[in-house]
């Protein structure tokens, strides 16, 4: 696999200088450190403050949901790599305003490792920090607790910075935000595999016609490997597991989004889409608002995750709300 690189083993360091050049009204460098960015107003004074993480590799997430309405700061291992504590700390000490900080990540042994170590760093330094993981991953298993974290973090998110841009305190913020990443569930199918940047090889094998159901963010095997099959069909079987889970009932209103995982095009999100709100209409689910686009990528993985928000009033509330980031944005409530 080609890839636009100058030494592979150092594209994430360039990756964040072309950020840094390209986007210096939007976010600014923490402390000299290559993958630690803060927004540009952050942080605000008696605002709790919200911090977004993990690896690299999936862009534009995590640095693309910095800014107002969203993560006031954001911190970033290798690819596909937890960041370390300590650039973890670094993060939180500069949005930390004495209202305390969020941390949001994904549910991934080495962020939770890193992270709850750079919580007990935090406590050290007089840092209060409250923790949501997310894991809307409904083909790793029936244990919530235990499934992986995928495109449940934009609602995630997007209900913190929210909730924490309205005053709420800390405690209140992290109850909202938990109750928006409860209410999310995602499944993935993937159609062709990803490359790493330093090697260029191939992280799994599928074959002319087939697909993996299920697919994780790293390229983690799925529940099954199946033929190709009409988009119609692809999103009727994945929409009635996503409702069977919760399990959804007739009216309820949800977010729909279609993430593209990189090498998807719009036209193959768009088909997507309109199957899945077939899906739902069938099942008297109303859909609320839709998300299409690249919202969570695994480089150049080609396929789907489709993911649902079940939403509340106050939820709706958040989701409204207005942010400004490079991957999302929404004017006015």
């Amino acid at each position: 696999m080609k890839k636009l690189l100058n030494v592979p083993s150092e594209a994430v360091k360039d990756m964040f200088l072309g950020l840094e050049k390209c986007h210096p009204d939007r976010m600014s460098r923490v402390g000299g450190l290559t993958s630690v960015f803060l927004r540009k107003g952050a942080p605000v004074k008696d605002r709790v403050g919200v911090l977004f993480g993990g690896g690299s590799g999936h862009e534009p997430m995590f640095i693309g949901y910095l800014g107002p309405g969203l993560a006031d700061v954001v911190v970033q291992g290798g690819v596909f790599a937890s960041p370390t504590p300590d650039l973890i700390l670094a993060a939180a000490k500069a949005v930390d305003t004495g209202k305390g900080v969020l941390f949001v990540y994904g549910n991934y042994a080495g962020d939770i490792l890193n992270f709850d170590m750079a919580e007990e760093l935090c406590q050290d330094e007089g840092v209060a920090v409250r923790t949501v993981r997310t894991w809307d991953d409904v083909s790793t298993g029936a244990d919530r607790s235990r499934r992986r974290g995928v495109t449940a973090d934009v609602y995630t998110i997007k209900t913190a910075g929210a909730a924490a841009a309205a005053g709420l305190d800390l405690a209140a913020v992290e109850a909202v935000t938990r109750r928006a990443m409860e209410n999310c569930r995602t499944l993935g199918v993937c159609l062709t595999p990803a490359t790493l940047p330093e090697t260029g090889i191939p992280t799994f094998e599928l074959g002319p016609d087939e697909i993996e159901i299920g697919m994780g963010a790293h390229g983690e095997a799925g529940i099954k490997r199946d033929k190709i099959q009409p988009a119609r069909d692809l999103a009727e079987f994945m929409i009635g597991r996503l409702a069977a889970d919760y399990p959804l009932k007739k009216g309820d209103e949800v977010v729909l989004m279609a993430n593209g995982m990189g090498a998807t095009t719009a036209m193959e999100l768009y088909v997507m889409a309109s199957a899945a709100h077939d899906a739902l209409a069938g099942r008297g689910i109303r859909v609320f608002a839709s998300d299409v686009g690249e919202f969570m990528t695994t480089q150049e993985m080609g396929g789907c995750h489709l993911t649902l928000f079940l939403l509340d009033e106050e939820l709706k509330k958040h989701y409204l709300a207005p942010c400004d980031s490079l991957a999302y944005s929404r004017a006015t409530a």
